[in-house]
């Protein structure tokens, strides 16, 4: 499934300090979430990656200038799903958006199972007509291609090759997190402990 939400909340494991711009997060960023939107999932492997994933605020900085370069502030979040929160305030997804929380079926419909998953499907619209078809052809596009091109399910379910080095950058405000760089994809590539999907 193409769409399988986190098992649990996830706990954030870098935390980069004191860039003074928060586009110089995106490295860690894209790590964290895994080359995924952290609202729909969409993964950088499904197109091109320049242009589609922005940086988003979760607590806008229209409501809260002085977070705008707080690492746990930031999300992942592809440019639709950025465009759609816009400035709502709203709990964070990697706390509210998991397996025991959502769930999306094979025609692509997403259900909430609590009212903070349900506040975020309803300010991000990722129950509408167009969001429940994209899930949907994906599903299915991932399905046929497991099933007749192995090379293009795993090209498609793999993990991008550019994997970000975190240990060769260096904060300027330090990591608060440091032991999270040894659990970043890449050092997992390093270690053969990648799986071939995910």
């Amino acid at each position: 499934m193409p769409f399988l939400y986190p098992a649990a909340p996830v706990r954030r494991r870098h935390g980069p300090q004191g860039y003074s711009n928060y586009e110089s997060f995106r490295p860690w960023l894209r790590d964290e979430f895994s080359f995924r939107c952290g609202y729909c999932l969409v993964r950088e492997q499904w197109g091109k990656v320049r242009g589609v994933f922005d940086l988003d605020h979760f607590v806008p900085v229209s409501h809260d200038p002085y977070r705008e370069r707080e690492y746990d502030n930031l999300v992942y979040a592809c440019a639709a799903c950025n465009s759609a929160k816009h400035s709502q305030n709203i709990r964070a997804p990697y706390e509210a958006l998991n397996a025991n929380d959502v769930q999306v079926f094979e025609d692509g419909r997403i259900e909430a199972r609590t009212n903070a998953a349900g506040e975020i499907i309803e300010a991000i619209g990722l129950d509408s007509v167009l969001n429940t078809e994209f899930r949907r052809d994906w599903i299915r596009i991932i399905a046929l291609a497991r099933l007749h091109d192995r090379e293009l399910y795993y090209r498609l379910m793999c993990f991008p090759d550019d994997l970000p080095d975190l240990s060769r950058l260096r904060p300027p405000g330090g990591n608060v997190r440091p032991e999270g760089v040894e659990e970043s994809w890449f050092a997992r590539r390093e270690r053969s402990e990648l799986v071939a999907a995910y």
